[in-house]
């Protein structure tokens, strides 16, 4: 089968790291017999390099006549790149909110795993890490606060800045429905996460939430206040399954999960429209300070190429195999420098991905 990629690497070291993940996949693509053609595209710091703007028209064509997109990291450094002194619509991170809404990104998927041969790198107690965890946060992307009406205006003389949260019933049900259905073929538990003891937001979607369940018997639902799961996912994350959140909450908590996994660099994700067609990328940031350094932790990347293989190209047995050779090249003492520990070999970024690679 000839399948069709669009790759945006980005920024910082998103080069570095998405390298390693078309690495990985052209393995498959041999050992398969697939093929996969290549577009790279430009977003965020480097397409305001050429083009003056975060995302071109031209980029979103391309990524929609495409089978999935594999995107590194965007952006730089928030206090020092001259990107961060143009107009909040025109910085990297304006362009990745623009594809998302252009592309129907709605629910975005993001394992966190803890690898038993990573337990050292995890950052709780070793009475917590002891037990793993295997959680998935299924977060909406494309509404709430960070696509609302905002304005910074003058109100009586005080310089006032107002953000919108919206949310409708469709919305909140069909990323719900996406949580359910994920569930259905993991261990069937879902958390709701909200707010709703003090927004209306967070009420209409615990309401749409409870309705969807309905149709899920086998599926148990608990609702969780957000506050109270930041607090639990460094307490007991092995107690959650499928957790599903509006867009600032699983923006901030996906990070949090991700963190206690050991390295942002052991993360990735998926973001869905409601068909096959999926955006892939690592979890963490660009790191502009160690780009160029040979030092960055591929793994993420690769195993967002191992979902696109499984959510867009339906290809499992390839997806499983990426997963075992991360898992061997782990069980085999290799590390990259954010998940070394005593009696492993260090790596680097491009040595990782030959290593992976070779145990396909």
């Amino acid at each position: 089968m000839n399948y069709k990629i669009a790759v945006i690497k980005g920024d910082g070291i998103g080069s570095e790291i998405v390298s390693q993940a078309m690495k990985v996949l052209d393995k498959i693509a041999d050992k398969y017999h697939h093929e996969f053609t290549y577009q790279q595209l430009l977003m965020g710091g480097c397409s305001i390099d050429a083009y003056g703007v975060p995302l071109t028209d031209e980029t979103i064509q391309a990524c929609k006549e495409s089978d999935a997109v594999l995107m590194g990291s965007i952006g730089g450094n928030t206090t020092t790149s001259p990107w961060y002194q143009l107009p909040a619509n025109l910085r990297p991170e304006a362009g990745l909110l623009k594809l998302r809404k252009s592309l129907g990104l709605f629910a975005n998927l993001r394992p966190c795993v803890l690898y038993p041969q990573l337990r050292n790198a995890c950052t709780l107690r070793e009475d917590i890490s002891i037990k793993g965890f295997d959680m998935l946060i299924m977060r909406e992307l494309t509404g709430g606060l960070y696509f609302g009406e905002r304005k910074t205006e003058s109100v009586d003389g005080v310089m006032t800045a107002i953000d919108t949260l919206s949310y409708n019933e469709n919305e909140i049900r069909r990323i719900a429905v996406k949580a359910f259905e994920v569930a259905m073929k993991r261990r069937k538990k879902v958390t709701s996460v909200d707010k709703a003891n003090v927004l209306d937001s967070s009420r209409l979607w615990r309401k749409i939430v409870i309705e969807v369940a309905q149709d899920y018997p086998e599926v148990t639902l608990e609702h969780a206040l957000v506050d109270s799961t930041a607090m639990q996912i460094v307490k007991d994350p092995a107690q959650f399954d499928v957790m599903v959140t509006e867009n600032m909450f699983g923006d901030i908590l996906s990070d949090e999960a991700a963190m206690v996994t050991g390295s942002l660099g052991m993360l990735p994700s998926a973001s869905l429209n409601e068909t096959k067609f999926g955006l892939y990328e690592p979890s963490g940031g660009s790191a502009p300070d160690i780009a160029g350094k040979d030092i960055a932790n591929p793994i993420a990347a690769i195993l967002s190429g191992a979902m696109l293989l499984r959510y867009s190209l339906d290809l499992q047995e390839e997806a499983d195999a990426v997963e075992k050779a991360v898992q061997k090249v782990l069980e085999e003492g290799f590390r990259t420098g954010d998940i070394m520990s005593d009696g492993c070999k260090q790596v680097k970024c491009s040595e990782m991905g030959d290593l992976i690679a070779e145990r396909v």
